[in-house]
């Protein structure tokens, strides 16, 4: 039997499957973690214990739940949350968490200097991006300005999933697709490291550079003691989660777009050229020869947690969405702005504060709620009116993740972008498309049977909601006339 291990680190859950040649799914597990908050604007995991401890209990988990023997397994791909900044010493140990995605803002004062430094005209023409919270080289600044004494030990700044390859092969590489978020250290022009704009770090302390489906290295006699698995297993590049999860759906011609329904919303569309917007991200795609362009909300599917936790105690997802879905659209003219960690695209400000305007007495729980969702839903729909100033709207839309479940967020989401969204018969996300990079690694597939792999099982059709017609103009507007307010909070 011909099987592939896919496992993706994700914010809050580690996932993982093992798949056959024809796309069955043989077993699948999870396991929880934490993110870590220290600080407002902060934002960490535990690289050894919830990247790789995470990776050990959901490998060894899989191969005992499925009786599949660690042989039959030809590749391994994996996937985690991304672009992350983990600085490692000479024997490749962490010193200290990894600092997260675009949700930690602790690098604002390092994004202004580089920007005032080098020009972010500069920037972005050479890099392909704006410096904003999703970049890792102004948090990479960060560590060195606020922490020179692990700056100084520091070998090699590795990514998340630099840091899974490394422990199971030895090798330190990142993907291409990854690297694009290390502005103003990667020159997108040249597909490789860059020292010209910033000196701060040089080539040397970064990851080797691969394309997603390059062999990086097998598992090594360690490792293999560790997870179960074989030793010699072939472990490829790997990539952020949020590329997996588009290959998971079939997301892999110019046009198509993954709308992925996480602890954030984020966006992933394939293009036949670089789109050059500054209020998006680029990067090269996961194979040479296509591009991508990229969005990302900072709290989605986290934000309707801390509502649960915090408003709703007592009630599971369930309840809230059948109490949001008796609430009539438009939740009787509440709106949320849902910059509970600040935003990433299109405003790139992290200082954008949450806000819930236009409440009575007369809201309940549920008109709250679904002002929630809709509020997600319209930060969504700002991002999509962007791509299609930019040129690039969108031809097919592919929604996936834990929010799919939720028809009150998918429909909102239709509503107020226009765009229908489908819906692929398999939700197991990012591991998933794992498991298919790993069997195209090896060639035990082509890209086009993605398709085969995981069929269409249906489709959200967009509505017009003149409550939306009337209120989008207006949550749009609500930010701009208390961002002034929102910063005056954050000094």
């Amino acid at each position: 039997m011909s099987v592939t291990l896919g496992v993706d680190i994700g914010t809050f859950e580690t996932k993982g499957v093992l798949v056959d040649a024809e796309g069955r799914i043989l077993a699948e597990a999870r396991h929880p973690h934490r993110m870590l908050v220290p600080r407002p604007g902060w934002a960490e995991h535990r690289a050894e214990e919830d990247w790789w401890g995470d990776f050990v209990r959901v490998t060894r988990a899989l191969l005992a739940q499925s009786g599949i023997a660690p042989q039959e397994i030809k590749a391994v791909a994996t996937s985690a949350i991304g672009p992350c900044m983990l600085p490692v010493d000479a024997a490749g140990v962490p010193l200290m968490n990894g600092v997260l995605y675009g949700v930690d803002t602790r690098a604002t004062a390092q994004i202004a200097a580089l920007n005032a430094q080098i020009g972010a005209d500069r920037i972005h023409r050479i890099c392909g991006n704006a410096l904003t919270s999703q970049s890792v080289g102004p948090k990479i600044l960060w560590l060195k300005e606020d922490h020179p004494d692990l700056f100084a030990r520091t070998a090699r700044v590795l990514t998340s999933t630099s840091y899974l390859t490394w422990k199971l092969t030895g090798e330190q590489v990142i993907d291409h697709y990854t690297a694009a978020n290390f502005s103003p250290l990667y020159d997108v022009g040249r597909l490789d490291w860059t020292d010209e704009l910033a000196d701060f770090i040089g080539p040397d302390r970064l990851p080797r550079l691969m394309w997603s489906t390059d062999i990086a290295g097998q598992v090594t006699a360690e490792a293999a003691a560790e997870t179960g698995l074989a030793i010699g297993t072939p472990v490829t590049c790997g990539t952020i989660d949020a590329a997996a999860e588009a290959v998971s759906v079939g997301v892999r011609s110019p046009g198509e777009m993954m709308m992925m329904y996480g602890s954030t919303i984020f966006i992933i569309q394939v293009t036949e050229r670089p789109v050059r917007d500054p209020r998006l991200w680029y990067a090269p795609w996961l194979v040479p020869g296509l591009h991508a362009s990229m969005a990302g909300l900072s709290t989605s599917g986290t934000l309707t947690h801390w509502f649960r936790d915090q408003l709703a105690q007592g009630a599971d997802f369930g309840a809230l969405a059948a109490e949001a879905a008796a609430s009539p659209k438009g939740a009787k003219g509440v709106l949320c702005l849902p910059y509970f960690s600040g935003e990433r695209t299109p405003i790139h400000d992290p200082q954008a504060k949450g806000a819930f305007f236009g409440l009575d007495l007369t809201h309940t729980r549920g008109d709250l709620f679904r002002a929630v969702l809709e509020g997600i839903a319209s930060g969504t729909a700002h991002v999509t009116e962007t791509y299609a100033e930019a040129g690039a709207r969108p031809q097919k839309v592919l929604a996936v993740g834990g929010g799919t479940q939720n028809a009150v967020w998918m429909q909102a989401t239709s509503d107020l972008t226009g765009l229908p969204q489908v819906v692929c018969e398999k939700t197991m996300g990012a591991s998933y498309g794992d498991a298919f990079l790993a069997a195209l690694a090896i060639g035990a597939v082509g890209p086009e049977e993605i398709s085969a792999w995981n069929p269409v099982a249906g489709m959200v059709r967009p509505e017009r909601v003149a409550a939306y017609d009337r209120q989008y103009p207006l949550w749009k507007a609500l930010y701009r006339q208390t961002r002034d307010i929102a910063q005056g909070l954050g000094e």
